[in-house]
């Protein structure tokens, strides 16, 4: 994976410029094709070479889920959308359409360009046939999701020590480079400098569904960065030796 070589090295930070910057463009000039033509063609048969079809603002989906965490989908078929399952399935809650083969229609909209809120899915069974499982009833609720422009609030933490505190208690989120360890309910962030090298371990009290859906998507990697909100620095003496600076919750982990 060229991401992953890139990623590792010591320019990081320009990798990480040039990556969101690429991001940017594509997500720009996707919303272009996409409202192009749709002009075009009354507003049909936009992306169907990648598994969706935009019908003037609804898009139909079908493809294999890969990741279900929450009330977010990942289908490969429908890559550069997240797709948001608003209420309850009729037959349990999302994670169980892991490894299932579905078809849907979901909303789109300008605002959000990566999100496709989910109206209707239906699964096919055994024998090949389609059956409704959802058919959504609610508006669509995003509060652990981050947008582009969300991401950019968060300031890198950068040249981090355990023994500077400084560094992060006048800041209320963040950004930092590093590496998940542990298990659920007792993980911790190893961050990392531009060598590779651990400063210190922020004690991870909370992930938003949001978080640990991307980190999912990206199960190829085993560094991200993270966005969080900070919270209660460790006392002095447990840090010193421990290397545990303070506590967070991570709401978003991502390549950039």
């Amino acid at each position: 994976m060229v991401i992953r070589t890139l990623i590792s090295t010591d320019g990081r930070s320009k990798v990480d410029k040039t990556f969101r910057t690429l991001c940017m463009a594509f997500l720009v000039f996707l919303l272009v094709a996409v409202g192009t033509t749709a002009c075009k063609k009354a507003g049909e048969g936009v992306l169907e070479e990648q598994g969706v079809t935009l019908k003037e603002g609804i898009i139909e989906f079908e493809g294999n889920v890969r990741v279900a965490v929450g009330k977010y989908l990942f289908i490969a078929e429908a890559q550069g959308f997240d797709l948001v399952v608003q209420g309850s399935l009729e037959s349990g809650d999302v994670s169980m359409l892991v490894g299932k083969e579905i078809r849907g229609e979901g909303e789109f909209t300008p605002e959000r360009p990566s999100i496709l809120g989910v109206n209707t899915i239906e699964i096919k069974d055994e024998s090949g046939n389609w059956m409704n499982i959802f058919t959504r009833s609610e508006d669509i609720v995003l509060s652990d999701y981050l947008d582009l422009k969300a991401r950019d609030e968060f300031p890198v933490l950068e040249k981090l020590a355990y023994d500077k505190k400084n560094d992060w208690e006048d800041k209320e989120i963040a950004r930092v480079f590093g590496k998940l360890e542990g298990e659920e309910g007792n993980y911790k962030i190893s961050v990392l400098d531009e060598k590779g090298k651990q400063v210190g371990k922020i004690i991870v009290d909370n992930f938003t569904d949001f978080g640990i859906y991307y980190m999912k998507k990206l199960r190829l990697f085993d560094k991200f960065w993270f966005y969080v909100d900070i919270k209660d620095t460790v006392d002095w003496n447990v840090r010193r030796r421990t290397r545990e600076m303070f506590h967070a919750d991570v709401l978003l982990t991502g390549l950039f």
